[in-house]
């Protein structure tokens, strides 16, 4: 069937058919009425796609995340998920393993306008030039950060996050509270702004308590368990060596455990050790691991509403927004050791 069909049978012109279908609100209610009884009756199908082309949207949004199956990550897109579907939009996602020479393809993407907006969650920019984003004459579609930002590049646009900085300082404060003053620290990846904030959270709480922060008991993790593991034998083979460790993220905590109890030591009356992220993992590492839990699925939602926002024209803020975090006690930390 053509739209020429259901024009007809509604006695209507092909185009208040097509305002009707583009724009049903500037159609007056009888002549919608008719429109659509004639639509049902011949069982016309719009091409949604064309109909979206001629509208100048593509219903479509690129997610962008460093790694497919990451446990946080996964409950983030949940609640991406929940309120693309709720909004009409399809989603696709590029995994970009990190590797920034991927990104050819997907700048032609996003620049010839093939999707509506972008949403990066805790990933290298999706642009090959950072000059690129600054760049007023090339106009992108809207992106918004879910979690912080991984790179300076990124920082003015909108974001939905935790302090990462007081989350940490809480973390640490409570290490402190148990008797710890020998305090080591697993950071991500040096060139990387991921866990910067936690460190600098570390760093403050440290400073505030007058405790030594000892450069040695800083060590990078990489954010992998593998890369955890190792950090935590550096740790351990100093002398003297921190009583409680924090991670910049539970992945990296749950190598540091696994690291702990291979060397023969005990959570947490040798070490005590605590992470950030709160993945469904964490409740049944043994021992339990003390953690700074995100609402992820919030910030999923979160951030596709901003995006959202941005799309129809109505987000102008790059303030970025925060999430409340929590502290979740479990059986990873306890009292120093005398």
């Amino acid at each position: 069937m053509s739209i020429k069909t259901v024009a007809k049978l509604a006695g209507v012109s092909t185009a208040t058919v097509s305002r009707y279908l583009n724009s049903p609100e500037q159609v007056k209610e009888k002549t919608r009425n008719k429109v659509q009884s004639a639509i049902e009756e011949t069982g016309y199908a719009p091409n949604a796609l064309a109909r979206n082309f001629r509208r100048g949207k593509t219903s479509l949004i690129v997610v962008v995340l460093p790694a497919i199956g990451d446990p946080f990550l996964d409950k983030v897109m949940r609640g991406i998920w929940r309120v693309a579907d709720e909004q009409g939009y399809s989603i696709l996602i590029r995994d970009t393993q990190s590797n920034s020479h991927e990104f050819d393809e997907y700048t032609d993407l996003v620049f010839s306008k093939q999707a509506d907006g972008i949403l990066l969650l805790a990933s290298i920019s999706p642009f090959k030039e950072a000059a690129a984003i600054r760049d007023a004459e090339r106009a992108h579609p809207p992106l918004v950060l879910g979690l912080e930002s991984i790179n300076a590049d990124l920082s003015h646009f909108p974001s939905v996050r935790v302090d990462n900085i007081a989350a940490a300082e809480d973390g640490t404060d409570y290490l402190i509270q148990l008797g710890h003053q020998h305090i080591g620290f697993i950071t991500g990846k040096r060139d990387s702004l991921l866990t910067k904030d936690r460190e600098k959270g570390f760093r403050k709480a440290m400073r505030r308590a007058k405790l030594p922060v000892n450069a040695k008991w800083i060590v990078e993790g990489e954010q992998t368990i593998e890369g955890a593991r190792r950090a935590a034998r550096r740790l351990l083979d100093l002398e003297p060596r921190p009583t409680a460790v924090f991670c910049g993220n539970d992945e990296m905590a749950l190598g540091a455990m696994h690291e702990i109890k291979s060397m023969g030591l005990k959570i947490p009356q040798d070490i005590s050790v605590i992470g950030f992220d709160d993945i469904r993992y964490a409740e049944i590492a043994d021992p339990p691991l003390t953690t700074i839990a995100q609402p992820a699925e919030e910030i999923g939602e979160r951030s596709m509403r901003r995006l959202c926002q941005a799309i129809d024209g109505s987000e102008t803020n790059s303030t970025p927004e925060m999430v409340p975090h929590r502290l979740i006690v479990r059986k990873s930390t306890g009292k120093a050791p005398d």
